[in-house]
């Protein structure tokens, strides 16, 4: 696996053997469904002390997938994303709540950047 795009496309492979819902890997590992998928996407970069809790939880995931998890991911923009309705919608809210979300942040974190990745999503 060399590429970001074939490393996704073997992680999103085994991720689909397994079964398992985002969220369910999630749960069983002790991380946020948003920071799976983000490992599973390759834009964010598997820690050493998650290692075991997520072969645990995906036993397919070989060694080479575990090296590629590790390793700074590059995390890029693709503009064509904001043509999935799904997407775009999110970006729609953001565009529309941001100032109240900030506000919500600032008032329970304190003046500072939302770290993303620590947040899990529920979807309703």
């Amino acid at each position: 696996m060399e590429d970001k795009s074939s490393v996704v496309a073997a992680l999103q492979r085994v991720k689909a053997i397994n079964g398992k819902s985002f969220s369910e890997i999630a749960a069983t590992t002790g991380l946020t469904n948003v920071y799976v998928a983000q490992l599973f996407r390759r834009q964010a970069q598997l820690k050493p002390e998650t290692v075991a809790s997520l072969r645990s939880a995906v036993p397919q995931l070989d060694d080479t997938h575990i090296e590629a998890m590790m390793l700074p991911p590059m995390r890029s923009y693709d503009p064509n994303l904001l043509q999935e309705p799904a997407v775009y919608r999110l970006h729609e809210a953001v565009m529309h709540f941001g100032e109240s979300i900030k506000e919500i942040i600032n008032e329970d974190f304190g003046d500072g950047m939302l770290y993303i990745l620590s947040n899990f999503f529920l979807l309703m």
